[in-house]
């Protein structure tokens, strides 16, 4: 299921990038974000009227993390290839997790995700044409994945269940209207265009949190976070096969340097905490270890 869930996200990011030459990046954004808000509004049906002002608070926060995480990482694989843009990517939680475990050792992992991004412009077909706004971009993509994670956590403590989740996405998608109507409107000129849009909301938001859910219920914490840490591997095939990027050794080595660097975040989590699986209530759009690799939901 988590395996699962790495390959959808990814196969829907691919989708989106097809989408690109029509709508732009903002407008695939939208449609992404709009149609995962339907799908989640129709299937958690929450109870906004109830919602005191400290939870209306934590579920826009959450919102504007959102519509700024995937704007800004749609705005970067326009630029430059799915499997670099996610391996920079990480550099979000990975950073989030050490600060927040404040030992040593989680800063080291840090340290060997951050040599091996570097690595991606060093050497190889990827040192002349990994365009530098596209880096800006993911890089901002990642302070936002971080300051989602926190703010799915807060979220996900005042609102129950996972009615904060699709409100927020609700959120982000209004947040994004203004940037991408036009380019989401093309989407309804061509039926073609509508299934990749469908597509791509389908296979980047909903369905990598319906199976992210279920393998919460059965997984403990660290394997979990094991799993997810192959996000960056299965991002650069990804982009290999459906978008037809080239694959250096550079580049595999380089991501292959992150996934070591988040499976030894994950690993060094679990020695100082039980090892157990989570809670499927216990947040509605992310779970946030006391320390160690965040685990994303619903990206």
């Amino acid at each position: 299921m988590v395996l699962g869930s790495c390959a959808s996200l990814q196969i829907g990011a691919a989708l989106a990038a097809h989408l690109f030459p029509a709508t732009g990046s903002a407008g695939a954004t939208l449609l992404r974000l709009g149609l995962a808000a339907i799908v989640l509004l129709l299937i958690a049906r929450p109870a906004v009227r109830a919602w005191r002002r400290d939870q209306w608070r934590e579920v826009v926060l959450l919102g504007v993390s959102l519509a700024a995480m995937n704007g800004f990482f749609y705005a970067a694989i326009a630029r430059i290839p799915l499997g670099i843009a996610v391996t920079i990517e990480f550099l979000g939680p990975l950073t989030l997790a050490a600060v927040l475990s404040r030992r040593g050792r989680d800063f080291l992992w840090v340290a060997l995700a951050a040599l091996g991004v570097l690595a991606l412009g060093w050497t190889g077909p990827d040192a002349a044409g990994l365009d530098p706004v596209g880096v800006l971009y993911v890089l901002i993509a990642a302070i936002f994945w971080a300051l989602y994670i926190l703010a799915g956590t807060r979220a996900g403590a005042a609102v129950p269940g996972h009615g904060g989740l699709a409100v927020a996405m609700t959120v982000a998608a209004l947040l994004v209207l203004p940037g991408g109507l036009s380019g989401a409107a093309t989407a309804f000129t061509s039926p073609s265009l509508l299934l990749l849009a469908l597509g791509t909301g389908l296979l980047a938001s909903v369905i990598p949190y319906t199976l992210e859910m279920a393998a919460l219920r059965r997984l403990p914490q660290a394997v979990f976070g094991i799993l997810l840490s192959l996000e960056p591997a299965v991002a650069a095939l990804a982009g290999w096969l459906l978008l037809s990027q080239p694959l250096s050794l550079t580049t595999a080595a380089a991501i292959a340097v992150v996934v070591l660097a988040s499976i030894g975040s994950t690993l060094s989590a679990a020695r100082r905490r039980p090892t157990q699986p989570l809670p499927l209530e216990a947040s509605a759009g992310q779970h946030l270890p006391d320390d160690g690799l965040p685990i994303p939901s619903a990206r």
